[in-house]
């Protein structure tokens, strides 16, 4: 998205939930987080005329820089500032736990 282009709530939600970084979008504890649209809103995705803030749900084990490296990425250039706010993390997907050690688990690596 370049400056001056109309910034689409829904494609950040779609791009940002996408990252294997992120469990799922986070509405803030009071929902105070979300675009409202006429009939419907998006939790997650605050668009400001002076900036955007996303609120995740991060995915164990990445970091916290690298989930807010992948959700300025996902939102793309723009011409305001991007708030990552993370609400929460989640387990891993799966967990792998191998034969010759069965006490050791891992987490599945991030893509």
């Amino acid at each position: 998205m370049n400056a001056g282009v109309e910034i689409d709530a829904d494609r950040i939600a779609v791009a940002v939930t996408a990252l294997p970084s992120v469990a799922g979008l986070h509405s803030g504890r009071f929902g105070e987080i979300a675009t409202l649209l006429p009939g419907r809103r998006i939790p997650g995705v605050r668009i400001r005329p002076d900036e955007i803030t996303v609120g995740v749900t991060g995915r164990y084990p990445a970091t916290v820089t690298r989930i807010s490296l992948d959700v300025r990425g996902a939102v793309g250039p723009v011409d305001r500032p991007v708030h990552v706010r993370i609400g929460d993390f989640a387990a891993p997907t799966a967990i792998e736990v191998t034969l010759e050690s069965p006490d050791a688990v891992s987490a599945p690596p991030l893509s």
